[in-house]
């Protein structure tokens, strides 16, 4: 996760850096400016790669930002997500499909520490 919230950085700031270098690219869409440099190219490549590994393993990337990471799990019937966010030491909390993040709820057993 660390590793890909480090590529949408490095997106980010190429993204910043070619819009100051040609004011005539602020508000370009990405696609338009990926064509105009393989470099946006190569670090989106990579992050989609980083992605979709992740989601390999059954789960769904929520926000690379906060890092948020979503699992699904049958509990009594009904399907819920296992919820981790990126500094966490495991997974301790669950939310509903509707709900979110905003309103996990912490595991039986699981430290609150984490959970703001």
């Amino acid at each position: 996760m660390r590793e890909l919230q480090l590529e949408a950085q490095r997106l980010r700031s190429a993204v910043a850096e070619m819009a100051r270098a040609d004011r005539a690219l602020a508000g370009s869409d990405l696609g338009n400016l990926m064509e105009r440099n393989p470099k946006l190219r190569e670090i989106a490549n990579r992050m989609a790669e980083m992605a979709a590994q992740i989601e390999s393993f059954g789960c769904v990337l929520k926000d690379i930002e906060q890092g948020l990471v979503d699992f699904p799990f049958e509990s009594e019937g009904e399907v819920v997500f296992l919820c981790w966010q990126y500094g966490e030491p495991h997974v301790l909390a669950w939310h509903s499909q509707e709900s979110g993040f905003a309103n996990r709820q912490p595991l039986r057993g699981a430290s609150k520490t984490y959970l703001n």
